[in-house]
């Protein structure tokens, strides 16, 4: 990497109503400066509004300039932006001009929740930061390498290319960061390890990983697909849309809030916080223990499958909010697979940190890990790469 390339990276997430952001150094880790710009297009009941994501660029240069940074006086090398659906032709990070603009914009009927907020931040930051190469950085790029028949939809052909329609996957900047920290935190190269990432936050998502490449993963064409979620549904009989429509009588706008804001744990016992759930669960409530269960289930479901995916699993590891901290479920998900090779340590998995760490038994075969994620790192490493 040049000596440019060696400065601070600007990593930018910004969504239709905030924008997150962090100040990082790519080869250290260090972070100068974070925050978030909230409420973004809103009338705030008190503060300051923030009518654009061009406001929110001149809140976040002061919030920056409270920490003691001058952005402009901070030698940044490159702004990196989290890009949620990078399509069927964004493999890679890109350097962003009108044209990679143009094809994000292109690509918002595949993710209308995500990428305009993208879109908007990318505009903001490329005009305040106009001297400054901007990196575009995909959810979905990590997962551009499962099998044709892994991302295959039976569906009919035409229809399916034409319009787009395939499995692309998301979290990928996390499933790739994690694989990558646990070959290094094991002193392995990652082309010789056979990896399940599991990303367990509010969304989830189960990665399937051969040699550092990816080769399954739990979402498909949104992130809608796979796992139970805080309140999404995850896998369910496409049928249902159809018993919703016609039974229940709900539009497509209900049935779309139903199962990506009403489902999942919050539509199973009301609450999507697993540090309620947990408390419930001890209090005695069926319906907190169900949905413990259905999680479990689901998450046992798609280990199992990778494990027949992959044919062998060296690393096994957590991830994310739920992942990180969250002891029953580590030990639920991989309880009972010991004849799989897979075994965790009771007393290892109550450990509380935020460090990588081993939470399987010595004489596991597969090792399970905890690897904390840091989805900004790796955005502004790529950024700095990509410019390097």
């Amino acid at each position: 990497m040049n000596a440019q390339a060696n400065g601070p990276v600007l990593v930018i997430n910004a969504g239709s109503s905030s924008l997150k952001y962090q100040l990082l150094v790519p080869g250290t880790g260090e972070v100068w400066a974070k925050g978030i710009v909230e409420r973004i297009g809103e009338t705030p009941e008190q503060g300051e509004a923030v009518a654009d994501h061009g406001a929110a660029i001149q809140v976040m240069r002061r919030q920056i300039a409270d920490a003691g940074i001058v952005l402009e006086d901070a030698g940044i090398v490159a702004v990196g932006h989290r890009v949620v659906h990078g399509g069927p032709d964004f493999s890679d990070p890109v350097l962003i001009d009108d044209a990679v603009v143009a094809a994000i914009e292109d690509l918002v009927p595949l993710a209308p929740l995500h990428n305009p907020g993208a879109i908007a931040g990318i505009r903001a930051a490329r005009t305040r930061f106009a001297d400054v190469p901007h990196v575009a950085v995909f959810d979905t790029a990590f997962f551009a390498t499962l099998p044709t028949a892994a991302r295959t939809y039976a569906i009919p052909r035409e229809l399916a290319e034409r319009h787009r329609i395939r499995r692309y996957g998301f979290h990928g900047t996390s499933h790739r960061y994690v694989s990558r920290a646990a070959a290094d935190f094991l002193g392995r190269d990652v082309g010789s390890l056979n990896q399940i990432v599991l990303h367990l936050g509010n969304g989830a998502s189960i990665s399937a990983i051969r040699g550092g490449v990816a080769v399954d993963t739990s979402m498909g064409l949104t992130p809608l697909e796979g796992l139970v979620m805080g309140t999404r549904s995850g896998d369910v009989d496409p049928g249902l849309h159809l018993f919703f429509h016609y039974q229940l009588g709900m539009s497509v706008e209900q049935i779309d809030t139903t199962l990506n804001k009403l489902s999942g744990m919050k539509g199973l016992c009301g609450e999507n916080d697993f540090r309620q759930i947990e408390a419930r669960m001890d209090a005695g409530d069926e319906h907190a223990a169900l949905a413990f269960d259905v999680y479990i289930h689901r998450l046992k479901h798609y280990v199992g499958s990778y494990l027949a995916v992959l044919g062998s699993v060296d690393v096994i590891s957590f991830t994310a909010g739920v992942g990180e901290n969250t002891v029953p479920v580590r030990a639920a998900a991989l309880a009972g697979l010991e004849g799989l090779g897979i075994a965790v340590d009771a007393e290892r998995n109550a450990v509380r940190s935020k460090e990588a760490r081993v939470i399987s038994t010595d004489d596991s075969p597969t090792t399970v890990l905890v690897v904390p994620t840091n989805e900004e790192l790796d955005i502004a490493r790529q950024a700095a790469a990509l410019i390097a």
